[in-house]
């Protein structure tokens, strides 16, 4: 399972993309996945929202996840 990190979510692991490897270790869904990104890195745990793209479409914490998928985090944008 590939995930794109953008903007504070690169800064927080460190490098541009992270990749979950492991048999049956995949988070089952999207929800699943953002506790197991706050788990292994804590500062995520302090961003006040966090979008998830699933294959190039935004996803709620329900969809499920498959070991082939293509996942972005997407955090917060500020701006004026």
């Amino acid at each position: 399972m590939e995930v794109l990190l953008f903007g504070i979510a690169r800064d927080i692991v460190g490098k541009a993309t992270l990749t979950i490897s492991g048999d049956k270790n995949y988070p089952s869904s999207v929800s699943e996945l953002k506790q197991v990104l706050s788990e292994t890195y804590p500062e995520f745990s302090k961003l006040s929202s966090l979008a998830v793209a699933v294959n190039s479409e935004y996803a709620q914490d329900n969809v499920a996840l498959q070991a082939t998928d293509e996942i972005a985090i997407i955090p917060p944008v500020s701006g004026g």
